[in-house]
């Protein structure tokens, strides 16, 4: 008998939106490991699409719409997960991605509020309203999405809300250390999303970073597989170093 490497375990997971992305495929990783969950999203028709079909894969699922990016809906999201399932003892806060890509000096206030907000505002808010649960219970695991490489042109917004995700789970991680909590970060090279496909119409993906070895690496990063190991951000870069 095969044992679950998450039975009995809660997990949040933020950005499980559209179809054909990461976060749809690492929520699936996550129930089949045994985990319940919470999945979080802006838009409530995509979030509760992605539930209905985890629910029909035999998962138990919490769909929630939630601007991750304010505080108070932060709150009422992990607030409602923990309603529902009593703790939450993995986060995943995979929510956001690369939405302005323009030379820096094109780059608006707005631009930059925008991708802040959706890659370091959001990870923070979320970090911050179950880390205090956590540390009561004395244990859990936070998993952060970070970025592959140094920065490129044309997205200094998200380039410096990367840098920031990996120095929140460095801080995390060193203040949860003496309270079980272990915080580590992946980062994706370039990833066989829909999205980035439709965007780039590669002619060849063997290099490309894969969603499901992603999902594999969230699976390892949140289970006790991993138990020996936070404050590290760990690369998935297919065969494209």
């Amino acid at each position: 008998m095969t044992t679950l490497l998450l039975a009995d375990k809660v997990a949040l997971v933020t950005g499980v939106s559209r179809d054909g992305q990461v976060g749809q495929v690492v929520a699936a990783a996550l129930a089949a490991q045994g985990a319940a969950l919470a999945i979080v999203a802006r838009s409530r028709d995509r979030v509760e699409a992605r539930g209905r079909e985890l629910s029909a894969n035999g998962a138990r699922v919490l769909a929630i719409a939630a601007n991750l990016a304010d505080e108070s809906e932060v709150k009422q999201a992990v607030d409602r997960a923990v309603s529902q399932y009593g703790r939450i003892d993995v986060l995943v806060n995979l929510a956001g991605g690369l939405t302005r890509y323009k030379p820096a000096v094109e780059t608006s206030l707005e631009d930059w509020r925008a991708e802040i907000d959706n890659n370091l505002l959001a990870t923070f808010l979320c970090s911050r309203a179950v880390f205090g649960s956590m540390r009561d219970r004395g244990s859990g695991v936070m998993v952060n999405f970070a970025r592959a490489g140094s920065a490129q042109a044309n997205m200094v917004a998200y380039n410096c809300a990367k840098a920031g995700v990996d120095a929140l789970t460095r801080t995390f991680a060193l203040e949860g250390r003496d309270h079980g909590i272990r915080v580590n970060a992946v980062a994706p090279g370039l990833v066989d999303t829909e999205s980035n496909i439709e965007a780039m119409k590669p002619k060849d993906l063997k290099k490309w970073a894969k969603k499901d070895d992603i999902a594999r690496v969230v699976v390892f990063l949140a289970s006790e597989a991993s138990a020996g190991i936070t404050g590290q951000t760990v690369q998935v870069t297919g065969w494209g170093i």
